[in-house]
């Protein structure tokens, strides 16, 4: 289950499963959980999917992302993995780490391992999510965020997509040691 961490100011978490749907609904977010039990164990812990491996996964979720896909445009999905095993891992951390934004939604379900992410809501204040497997998060389109791995260092997603060729980060800031 997610949990929500308030930054410059009260950073107690809130895990309450009805006061974490209230805050996010509030900064204008969703956030679901699905049970990823009924994925078979091998494909949960696997980090080197081959293109059936993942096909499978998708299939394993086929209704949920079809209800998801009708209620929120999303014309695609796929899998994104991140672990020690990705190439060019730091250089891709380096560029979800920077604040951006995007012309659609963000969608991702966590199949396994677990991510952070950094928004700025609706009221201006920013907050982490943490998600873990079953986590379905979903930041609007024009939200400012970004993302980093939990301490695992690993993370396995399904992805949702309004534009079939996927979405582009839209950065206003280019910090140092970034390319």
């Amino acid at each position: 289950m997610a949990t929500i961490r308030l930054l410059h100011a009260d950073s107690r978490p809130i895990e309450a499963p009805a006061k974490m749907a209230s805050f996010l609904e509030e900064e204008g977010l969703v956030c679901r959980n699905w049970d990823v039990a009924k994925l078979p164990e091998e494909l949960r812990g696997n980090y080197a999917l081959t293109d059936a491996e993942k096909t499978e996964i998708l299939a394993t979720f086929e209704g949920e992302l079809e209800q998801l896909k009708a209620e929120g445009g999303y014309v695609s999905a796929d899998i994104v993995v991140l672990s020690e095993q990705t190439p060019d891992l730091e250089a891709l951390l380096c560029k979800f780490s920077r604040e951006h934004h995007h012309s659609e939604d963000e969608v991702r379900f966590v199949v396994d391992g677990h991510g952070i992410f950094t928004i700025c809501g609706r009221s201006g204040r920013y907050f982490e999510v943490m998600v873990g497997p079953g986590d379905l998060i979903t930041v609007p389109a024009g939200t400012r965020h970004w993302f980093t791995l939990a301490e695992d260092r690993r993370i396995k997603c399904i992805r949702l997509f309004q534009d079939p060729s996927g979405w582009a980060a839209i950065y206003d800031d280019v910090p140092a040691g970034c390319p």
